[in-house]
Formats: C-alpha cells, structure tokens, sequence
C-alpha cells in the first residue's frame, strides 16, 4: 500500500510539473515570432485580411507576426501544414469557411480532419454576398424576384464562381428556402458572369459585395438584397434576404486556428489580442472597405459556429447533390 501511495504522489508530481511547466512557457509566450499561415496567394481577400491584422497584433504581442502565404488546393495544403505544426503557439492559421466548413463537406478526402485536428481560437470576421439582378429585371424586391422565380419554374438561371464554391452554394441555400427551381450556370469567376448579368443573360448572382455594390453605385445591376440576418452598414440601405426568407444567411468567414492540442492559455492569448485589434478604428476602417464585418468572441462561442456553419452546407451540399465537378 505505501508503494502504492508513494507512486500515485508520484505521478501527481509529474503532472503538475508538465502543467506548470506549460502555464510557465504560456506566460512567456511569445518569445520570438509567430508564424501566420494563409492558405491563399499574397493579393486575396484572406492574405489582405491577414496583413491588416498582423502588424496591430505583433505590437500588441511584441514579437512579429509573420504572414506565410502557403496556396494550393483551394486552401487545403496551407491549412494542412498548419494542422501538423508544433502545438507551441508559433504556427497559427488564418482560414475561412472554404476549408474548414465546405471543403470538408464536398471533399471526402481531405488530409486533415476540420475538427479533431485544429484548436479554433478566434472568428475574425464575416463577408456577406449581395443579391444582383439585372435592371431590366421585372422584380424589385426578393418577394418579387421570388414570386417571379415560382412563376418561371426551370427559365430562369443564376450564375457562380464554380461548383462548390460560396457564390453557388449561397444561391442553392437561397433556392431551397424559397422553394425555386433555377439553373445553375457556372463561370470561372464571378467577374466573368457580370456582362452577361447586365446584359440579362443571367437572372442572379449573389456576388462578394467588394466586387458587386461598385456595379450597382453605378446604375449597371440592382441589388435586391445581402445575405447577412440584418441589414449592414457594408451595404447602406440595402435590406436583407431574411426579412423574406427567415433566417437565411452566407457569409464567408475568417478565422484564427492553431494545431490540435494548444495550451490553453495560448489560445486565450491570441484571442484577447485578435479581439482588442477588431476593435482598432483603423482595421475596421480597412475591413469595411474590404466588405468584412469584424466579429470576436471567445473560442467557445467560434467553435460553435463552426459546428453549425459545417452543418448547414453539409446538408445544402447533400440535398442539392453539388459536387466538385
């Protein structure tokens, strides 16, 4: 029995050692700098967003945050490497909901799990999408274009970025709310489908607002409505999609990741600062020119977020049969 005891002490002795010694390098954390993946080339609204937040964060941690732009993949192998990187806090990830709640969905074979292999830390931000039409287009509200879309079963078309990506997949959460039935045309880009859009050769596009709302301040597409649960100062007098279709909403969302198993306090540390810098005037400033709503909260709060988001597109990806071809 007293061997016993004395090994239990024992182990007890181990354990607290290795959590000191964790709470010890947390509270130095970081003693030199921090790597910032992003899964997407330098240029993209992810690498922007990236190099708005890093030098306000690496003041406020007093160590640099080092953008790595790691492209590939649509996001896969950059969120990859992140994934299998030392849980120490010196590889963080920023990634968005192309590779942590589509991506997984549509690709049954990615190299990393979105959940057991990641520590989310912080949700960053949001871009909402834009309902366009042309202006010759008979509906001016989404009730219209709803009621007109019922009327017109299978004549009228939307067009997307591609298959899989958030441009289609907003539409098709739109066509199953609303209960429609139009025809997808994809495009390599949205930028490619805007002619046509004007032309009225496609009936819909639900377009980022940083490449949309310049078409229609310019007179050359009415917008109809945002994809938010509320109307957005990115979209002034705009209304939402959710006052027709309650509670529909897509935005494309970024956030911050570590590997699996990050100290807990690490991951408190990059929160609070990650929440302190959303509320800089100047990186709001920024971030409303790029259509990104700043969000924070705790990592609990992101995580569930995660959850539903990955399930909402799990369950448009399954119902309307999308695939990556």
């Amino acid at each position: 029995m007293m061997k016993k005891r004395h090994l239990l002490s024992g182990l007890c002795a181990a354990t607290l050692a290795v959590a000191g010694l964790g709470l010890a390098q947390a509270q130095g954390y970081p003693s030199k700098a921090v790597r910032l993946i992003v899964p997407f080339p330098a240029g993209g609204a992810t690498d922007l967003f990236a190099r708005t937040l890093s030098q306000k964060i690496s003041e406020k941690l007093g160590q640099p945050l080092v953008v790595e732009n790691r492209p590939g993949a649509g996001g896969t192998l950059g969120s990859d490497l992140a994934a299998k990187a030392q849980p120490d806090g010196y590889t963080l990830l920023l990634s968005t909901s192309s590779t942590h709640s589509i991506g997984p969905n549509l690709n049954p074979r990615m190299p990393y799990d979105a959940v057991r292999d990641f520590t989310p830390i912080a949700h960053l931000g949001n871009a909402p999408s834009i309902m366009l039409v042309p202006n010759n287009s008979p509906a001016k509200t989404v009730k219209e274009w709803v009621e007109y879309a019922k009327k017109n079963p299978g004549r009228l078309n939307y067009a997307s970025s591609g298959p899989g990506t958030i441009v289609q997949l907003s539409a098709e959460l739109f066509k199953a709310q609303a209960d429609v039935f139009v025809v997808h045309i994809p495009y390599k880009g949205t930028a490619l489908a805007i002619p046509d859009l004007i032309s009225g050769k496609v009936d819909v596009l639900f377009d980022s607002l940083p490449t949309g709302m310049p078409h229609v301040r310019d007179g050359r597409l009415r917008a109809l409505g945002v994809t938010t649960l509320k109307p957005t100062a990115l979209a002034p007098g705009i209304p939402a999609i959710a006052d027709v279709l309650p509670g529909y909403e897509s935005n494309t969302w970024f956030g911050f990741f570590g590997p699996k198993n990050l100290p807990a306090e690490v991951v408190m540390r990059i929160n609070t600062v990650a929440n302190q810098v959303l509320k800089d005037p100047e990186v709001m400033d920024k971030l409303l020119r790029f259509g990104i709503e700043p969000v924070g909260g705790t990592p609990a709060q992101f995580t569930t977020t995660l959850a539903s988001e990955s399930a909402k597109w799990k369950k448009i990806i399954i119902e309307r049969k999308i695939t990556l071809e």
